[in-house]
């Protein structure tokens, strides 16, 4: 630790900052079989999961379930259909809603992908056990929740406070809503 400053943040035991080097360990443009398989970018490999997973689906949906904010979902489906990688189709109740689903081509990579990051997740996962390993999932649940309730109350302070807000600050708070609304169920 530093002597030049007074009380120095210890990074080692700050859990945001932790979480954070491990995220960008596990970005999926960091392993290099991963990136071998495509030449997406990681929102875009996100997003093409995310289909993959749960199609047909909605492009809020995407947002919603892996917290990307709408405008780097939408950019990453402009760039996932200009690859022809999935098909999308107009919501019969709203022309503006748009459901997206893999094409065979996007199939295929999604199949080539999982595969790779299941690998992956089983080797990560051998560090722990059974039990450590639901621990962990609840844990990285509840610091989830924690997370978004934090940031959704900074967002609402500054609207109360008569600042306009950013439009991922706005999904931020319709984002905590909805996870509060399906926890109340």
């Amino acid at each position: 630790m530093t002597k030049e400053i007074d009380k120095p943040l210890d990074l080692t035991s700050h859990l945001p900052f932790r979480v954070a080097v491990v995220s960008n360990l596990l970005a999926l443009n960091r392993d290099w079989k991963i990136r071998e398989l495509c030449d997406l970018e990681p929102r875009e490999m996100r997003v093409l999961l995310n289909i993959g997973s749960y199609m047909p689906i909605k492009s809020a949906d995407i947002a919603y379930q892996s917290r990307i904010d709408s405008y780097n979902v939408s950019r990453a489906v402009k760039a996932l259909a200009k690859k022809n990688l999935i098909d999308i189709r107009r919501d019969k109740k709203s022309k503006n809603i748009k459901i997206l689903a893999l094409n065979e081509e996007g199939k295929a990579l999604y199949q080539k992908l999982t595969s790779a990051m299941e690998l992956r997740a089983n080797e990560l996962e051998s560090v722990l056990t059974d039990e450590e390993i639901g621990v962990f999932y609840t844990a990285l649940s509840k610091i989830e929740e924690k997370s978004e309730q934090l940031l959704a109350q900074q967002a609402l302070v500054k609207i109360t406070q008569g600042e306009e807000a950013p439009a991922d600050q706005k999904e931020l708070i319709r984002w905590y809503n909805k996870s509060q609304s399906s926890n109340e169920t």
